[in-house]
């Protein structure tokens, strides 16, 4: 397992406890955010509305009434999404530039998750018509992960040099694709065999809903006691009062000046488009599996396993290839892999099982590849002093929060009653962030940032 090591010139103590949150959250991710909760907050939601789960022969066409709006039950969990994601706009920035200003970084990071584990492992009440719960810890579920993610990404400048990051970004990727795997093999075993346990399937749902919080708390103890807190560097004070007010007024002054770095913010901008497509190809990947292909969901986690164990090797893979092509050149060639990969997903037959697995092997290949280079890449393009706070940019469309997928994604389904038209809209998003990032000159953005320049970009 050499391959997993920390390199040379990083703290293996901290490496283990940098790489283990990945391991921690992707519990959540997978486990609730990827396979189990949207199609079982839809199911909760049909039953509510329709008195019964609609199928692909015979929808539910009831909406759902929240403060006098139709909500389409099918829709639900991805317009929470929506609004999550719309939520951690206001809110993102603030924690980022709290963590900036705070020596006690993984006290925040690790406060975020454990709430957000807590929403997680209370998943196991939402039944009997309970959809207005499950939407709530979905919502909540989702800000905690993005705030402690932002105070984390902000870490890895902390622990590894310019030269490092590519590797340790794509590391600790690779981590929490075989943590999740593990916990889904898990749940796999449970939802598979609930007759034999003497227990329901929505039972044995909800059970495995409870294990990724429980999952996402208790690993989280480990980067809480081998990661270490540093003094805030290069802070400016920017007016009067204490940490809350000065870091408002830090989040003003970077909202005015970012301008004078327009190769990071162009990057970012890049990002916001294409991550926006692969995180609500994620998402929606088990809703789409079950509603339109028609699949159990013992199928759909069976495919997430593959996806999961490729996708490990995938993140090592792209590493290398980073090594010798450079992050940016590297993260493009994966992007026209995730077009070819929603015009597939278009025209996958239903319930045929062999192109639908393939196209998960697919997914695996550039899942965790795209997003730990897209990270290490960033990191190189920021202001010293002011990570967390441009990494809260970052997540606002990072994994579990992007909003413009998953809005398209709901509206067309609304207005065509398909999730085809639907899947093949998110072309779109790669289109435009491959474009963008084609112009991102990442020599340039690392010089205005004043950063050190790493050998290869």
């Amino acid at each position: 397992m050499g391959f997993l090591s920390a390199p040379a010139t990083v703290d293996k103590r901290e490496y283990w406890g940098f790489s283990l949150y990945d391991w921690a959250n992707s519990g959540y991710v997978t486990t609730v955010g990827t396979v189990l909760f949207a199609p079982y907050l839809t199911s909760v939601a049909e039953t509510a509305a329709c008195g019964r789960v609609g199928t692909t022969e015979d929808p539910c066409h009831t909406n759902l009434q929240v403060l006098g709006l139709g909500i389409s039950p099918g829709s639900l969990a991805f317009y929470v999404v929506t609004v999550a994601t719309l939520i951690s706009a206001l809110f993102l920035p603030v924690v980022g530039a709290i963590a900036d200003r705070s020596p006690r970084k993984k006290l925040l990071m690790c406060g975020f998750a454990w709430v957000g584990a807590l929403a997680a492992c209370s998943m196991v009440f939402v039944t009997d018509g309970r959809w207005a719960l499950g939407a709530l810890l979905l919502f909540i579920g989702n800000l905690c992960l993005g705030s402690s993610l932002v105070v984390y990404d902000s870490i890895l400048i902390d622990i590894a040099g310019p030269d490092d990051r590519d590797d340790v970004s794509s590391r600790a990727w690779a981590f929490g694709y075989l943590g999740g795997f593990i916990l889904l093999a898990i749940n796999l075993g449970v939802v598979t065999a609930h007759d034999a346990l003497g227990m329901s399937q929505a039972t044995a749902v909800r059970l495995s809903l409870l294990s990724a919080g429980l999952w996402w708390g208790l690993f989280t103890f480990i980067p809480y006691l081998r990661l270490r807190d540093r003094p805030p560097a290069s802070v400016q004070p920017v007016g009067g009062g204490g940490l809350i007010r000065q870091s408002f007024g830090q989040l003003f002054a970077t909202l005015r000046h970012i301008r004078t770095y327009p190769m990071t913010l162009l990057f970012l901008v890049a990002y916001l488009f294409f991550n926006d497509g692969i995180q609500t190809v994620i998402s929606v990947s088990s809703t789409y599996g079950e509603k339109q292909l028609g699949f159990e969901t013992q199928v759909l986690i069976m495919t997430i396993l593959l996806v999961q164990f490729i996708a490990f090797f995938g993140a090592l893979a792209f590493g290398r290839f980073a090594r010798r092509f450079g992050s940016q050149r590297t993260i493009m060639g994966g992007l026209v892999i995730w077009m070819v990969i929603v015009i597939a997903g278009f025209l996958l037959p239903a319930r045929q099982i062999v192109p639908f697995l393939a196209m998960g092997a697919a997914i695996g290949i550039v899942l965790g590849g795209t997003q730990a280079l897209s990270r290490s890449a960033f990191s190189q393009l920021i202001p010293k002093g002011r990570e967390a706070e441009y990494f809260s940019l970052y997540q606002a469309g990072e994994r579990g929060t992007s909003w413009l997928g998953t809005l398209v994604f709901g509206l067309v389904h609304q207005i065509t009653g398909s999730y085809r038209p639907a899947i093949v809209a998110l072309g779109f998003f790669f289109v435009i962030g491959l474009a963008l990032l084609s112009r991102v000159d990442m020599r340039r953005g690392i010089r205005e940032a004043g950063n050190t320049q790493p050998t290869l970009v």
